[in-house]
């Protein structure tokens, strides 16, 4: 009952009741990323995302961006494009998580470039 409410009503657990009716009647699948996210196209030119977790949209790669976005890109001629090797792969954004990026991170945690009078 309560995944039913949740698919109905929440937007931001996954997809809604009304974007998966979208999706079945007026979508064409273009493709899925390494995160498992699907990319759907209508046949008037509008364009979504059915996320596979959480919706967050720092969860969309660079290539899948562009093209979602209506930006030129190799995207809509090959599906699969190959990675270099010294390419990482996608992160979603971190910031205020643990993981979170501070260049001047030390063991105690992030490093000041200054020093305060009351210690």
């Amino acid at each position: 009952m309560l995944t039913l409410f949740k698919k109905i009503f929440i937007w931001w657990n996954q997809d809604t009741l009304g974007t998966r009716l979208k999706t079945i009647l007026f979508g064409k699948f273009v493709g899925a990323d390494d995160l498992g996210n699907k990319y759907y196209e209508s046949k008037n030119g509008k364009r979504w995302v059915i996320y596979s977790d959480t919706i967050d949209a720092s969860k969309i790669p660079v290539e899948w961006y562009s093209w979602i976005h209506f930006t030129p890109n190799k995207i809509e001629k090959k599906h699969n494009l190959e990675k270099y090797h010294w390419q990482k792969p996608h992160q979603e954004n971190l910031t205020g998580t643990d993981s979170a990026y501070y260049p001047n991170k030390n063991k105690d945690g992030v490093k000041k470039k200054y020093s305060s009078w009351k210690e």
